[in-house]
């Protein structure tokens, strides 16, 4: 059984995860509610088609390798009855024809384990970007920063900030949940892959790292330390009107 997400907003983009290893499944619910997505979990097809069927899914995260009713036979079954809902498929295996299988009975795209967090949210991202063109999630600013969650930038005072993948995956974190505490074993569940087998540490020097980039000034940090136990955005962050 897949725990509720820790933490969770609202939106309009419902996304239907089938994947029946619960620590992978509950990495993916935690990830994509994060992001701001509306998630739903199954463990096996049947059960993944009934869902959709009760609430009908934006984007299906689908496994191939399910217990029971596989994804290929999912995908099949959605397919038939002309419901063209985009499908990124998750695979162990990597051989090509697989691959051309799943493209070939209508899946948008594939991802073969073991994957990078980063990576997945980059291709949820494009795939509802194509198939949802007019929802691009709005600018944020926050102080002197400009950020622009989709293309991964971050500006400060109109210059671009040279980030890595994971200091802006740790900064959107923050920003996206401005003026809350969050512990370095939730940054650890949300910025880092379940086998890169990071410590808290590597979440410290992340961070000190990240501060460095956005150039805290001494006495005013935008990033601050809260308790010896977590991090805290403590900017307030806005929508940017056009």
């Amino acid at each position: 059984m897949v725990n509720q997400p820790i933490f969770e907003r609202e939106s309009v983009t419902h996304i239907l995860v089938v994947e029946d290893e619960p620590s992978l499944c509950q990495l993916l619910v935690n990830n994509l509610s994060f992001e701001g997505y509306s998630v739903e979990a199954a463990g096996d097809g049947v059960p993944a088609l009934v869902a959709h069927a009760a609430r009908r899914a934006d984007l299906i995260v689908l496994d191939l390798m399910l217990p029971h009713m596989d994804g290929f036979a999912v995908l099949k079954a959605l397919r038939d009855r002309q419901d063209e809902v985009p499908v990124l498929m998750l695979t162990a295996r990597g051989e090509e024809t697989d691959r051309v299988q799943g493209l070939s009975l209508g899946a948008d795209d594939y991802l073969v384990k073991p994957f990078s967090v980063l990576e997945l949210m980059a291709r949820v991202k494009a795939i509802l970007r194509r198939t949802r063109p007019t929802e691009r999630p709005p600018m944020l600013r926050s102080g002197p920063f400009r950020f622009d969650l989709p293309r991964l930038e971050a500006k400060r005072d109109g210059r671009m900030l040279d980030l890595t993948p994971r200091e802006f995956r740790l900064l959107e974190i923050l920003i996206t949940h401005s003026g809350r505490t969050h512990s370095r074993k939730e940054l650890l569940q949300l910025a880092w892959e379940r086998d890169a087998r990071p410590t808290a540490r590597t979440v410290d020097v992340h961070i000190a790292n990240l501060r460095r980039k956005l150039g805290e000034e001494q006495g005013a940090p935008w990033i601050a330390t809260v308790g010896g136990e977590g991090y805290r955005w403590v900017t307030p962050v806005e929508t940017e009107t056009a």
